[in-house]
This record gives structure tokens, C-alpha cells and sequence, in this order.
């Protein structure tokens, strides 16, 4: 009987019904010790398929099954990290590094963590493991947009609920707020619009796959103060902004920075009602910049340096508080004032099934 070849499944999957034979035979061949063929049949799709504008659905249907199966069932990594060598980067790497982390300890993750492993999946996997509290000596390549974030969780970032994965899906987790609801009083300050492209478009970094691959709208707006935002004028100051999020808002609670940076890493990580978001380690860089930019942040700023400007600024919270919000599961409103009280920054975002 005649083995079967990857490379003519592959050649062949957009004409079939459906991919559940092809599905079976890789788990069958995985369960028995031979996880080659799985690895060898998802290097085969990917390279037909890889770089297709708009690849068959059979093709995202068996890719992903196979990264799931290689990167969660036991004795596979090192197949794992063959298949992620061919694949290079993008969101297969990306869901592969969030699948080792949750599906292995460190110790059984040498070949990607290794110095043969591939750079971006090395890189992902780092910070995936450090968002589950679990540190290890490897570092992302050195000019890697991710080696900017720092290695173990910071006070800021606390410890942010993370994904359950498994091999027939994702259990995910929806933004939450926390606040203590202020009561109206004081008066609303002079103020003048300084939104650019730049700042607005890190300020939404952390919800732009809502807009972008799913039914999301997003606002981000920056301002100079000309006087003290105290915080119960708040709630008046941006109704009065003329912003369509604001029209009609009726509380706002005082905030934290962790609580924000958690709603922003939940946005960017898992995203919204259609979208897949950006996993585990480029969801947290998102939410860094998104949150550097909100509390105003110098540009080239380090780590540390964002995080301390984001824990010396005053923070609210409007999520849900207006119509324009969608109220289903996925809402941010946040409002941020600079330590020095002079700048007024805002984000609101909502998707819906």
C-alpha cells in the first residue's frame, strides 16, 4: 500500500468537501508516534497555500488543526519547530508559540527555545511563557520589535488572564473593567485638539483588529488642557467634546493603569467578535503602545520608562457608558490625564457579532 504524500495532499485540498480525512490521518499518525507526516503535510499546505491573498478555506482549516496537534499533543515540539522554520512569521507562528506556552512547561520546550530555534517563534514563545509567570534565559534576537518589552511581568501588568487552548478551539477572555463611579461636580476646562495620525494610530494599536477584521468602530482623540481636569468634571469635559462615543454619556468611574493595560492586552490578544487577535506576546506589545501613548509617553521611551508614566497619570473609565458603545461583550472607554495635568487623551472602542 502506497504511503501517503503530503505534497499531492496538499496540491489537491481546495477540491475537497471537507478535510476531516485528511485531519484524522495526521492525528492517527501522531497518536502512533510518527508526528514527521504532520509536519511534513502543513510544510506541504503552507507552501501552496502560504502565500495565497485568499487562501481555501481547507487549507485554514487543516493549517490550523495541524499546529494545534503538533504544539499540544506530547513528543511533538521538535516537529512543531520544524513546521514554524518553513512557516517564518505571521499568525501560524504566532498561535503555534501561545499553543507550546499553554500546552508545555519549559522544560519540554527546548527546540524553541533553543539557539537553532527559529527567531520569531523564539521571540513569540519568550513572552508568551512570561505571561504565564514562567521565566526562562532566552531572549528574542536583538533589533526584534518584541525585545523592546521587558522579560518578567512588571507591577503594572500584574498577572493578565490568559486563554485556554485545546485541539478543537480557544476558551477566550473578554475586557473588564474596574472602577468606582464619580459623581459629577466641578467645572470643564479650556481645552484644544492635538490628535495626529501617529498618536492616534498607537493609541488604537491594542483594538485595531476589532475595526479591521471584524464589525468594530474606534475613537482615540488627544487634547490640551488650559486648566486643572479635576475628576468630577470628567464625565461633562468629554461630553463636550463633540465626539459621537461621548454623545450622551452618563457615568464615568475613576480607573488604574494595570486595569487599563489588562482591557488593552485583552483587546489585542484575543480580539473581538470576528477577529483572531494578535496571541499572547505581540497582544502585550500593543498594549504597551497603546497605553504609552494614552498616558503620553515620550516617543523612543523604554519600558520602564512608559510604565512610569502611566502609573503617574489619572485614569477613567466610560466603557459602555453612552450609545454608541454595542454593550455586547466588547467595550473599552478610557480617558486619561498626563501626570503633569496638562493632557487629555481618550480611547473607546465596541464590536458585536
Amino acid at each position: 500500500m502506497t504511503a501517503p504524500d503530503p505534497v499531492a495532499i496538499a496540491a489537491g485540498i481546495a477540491e475537497r468537501e471537507h478535510v476531516q480525512d485528511v485531519l484524522k490521518l495526521a492525528q492517527r499518525r501522531i497518536a502512533t508516534g510518527r508526528p514527521a507526516f504532520a509536519a511534513d503535510l502543513g510544510i506541504a499546505l503552507w507552501r501552496r497555500h502560504g502565500h495565497d491573498e485568499r487562501p481555501p478555506w481547507q487549507y485554514r482549516s487543516a493549517l490550523d488543526r495541524i499546529v494545534r496537534l503538533l504544539c499540544l499533543s506530547p513528543g511533538t515540539v521538535p516537529d512543531a519547530v520544524r513546521l514554524m522554520a518553513v512557516v517564518g512569521a505571521g499568525r501560524p507562528v504566532r498561535l503555534a508559540a501561545a499553543l507550546l506556552a499553554g500546552g508545555h512547561g519549559p522544560e519540554e520546550l527546548g527546540p524553541a527555545l533553543g539557539g537553532d530555534a527559529p527567531g520569531e517563534l523564539l521571540a513569540c514563545l519568550v513572552h508568551e511563557l512570561a505571561l504565564r509567570g514562567r521565566s526562562v534565559r532566552a531572549r528574542p534576537p536583538a533589533g526584534h520589535p518584541l525585545a523592546w518589552l521587558p522579560g518578567p511581568l512588571t507591577a503594572m501588568e500584574g498577572r493578565p488572564a490568559m486563554p485556554r487552548y485545546s485541539l478543537d478551539g480557544t476558551g477566550g477572555v473578554l475586557p473588564s473593567e474596574s472602577s468606582t463611579f464619580l459623581a459629577e461636580a466641578g467645572p470643564v476646562p479650556p481645552l484644544r485638539e492635538t490628535t495626529t495620525e501617529e498618536v492616534s494610530g498607537a493609541i488604537e494599536a491594542a483594538v485595531r483588529n476589532w475595526a479591521r477584521e471584524s464589525n468594530g468602530r474606534v475613537e482615540s482623540r488627544t487634547y490640551e488642557l488650559g486648566a486643572e481636569l479635576v475628576p468630577g468634571a470628567v464625565a461633562a469635559t468629554l461630553r463636550g467634546l463633540g465626539l459621537e462615543c461621548c454623545e450622551g454619556l452618563t457615568t464615568v468611574g475613576t480607573g488604574f493603569a494595570g486595569n487599563a493595560w489588562r482591557q488593552l492586552f485583552t483587546a489585542a490578544s484575543g480580539g473581538g467578535a470576528y477577529s483572531a487577535g494578535e496571541y499572547g506576546a505581540y497582544g502585550r506589545l500593543a498594549a504597551w503602545r497603546s497605553i504609552g501613548a494614552l498616558a503620553g509617553a515620550p516617543p523612543g521611551a523604554t519600558a520602564g520608562g512608559t510604565e512610569a508614566a502611566a502609573l503617574a497619570a489619572s485614569w477613567y473609565a466610560f466603557a459602555g457608558a453612552s450609545p454608541w458603545f454595542a454593550g455586547v461583550a466588547w467595550d473599552i472607554g478610557l480617558a486619561c490625564v498626563s501626570a503633569d495635568g496638562r493632557r487629555l487623551a481618550l480611547l473607546a472602542a465596541t464590536d458585536t457579532d
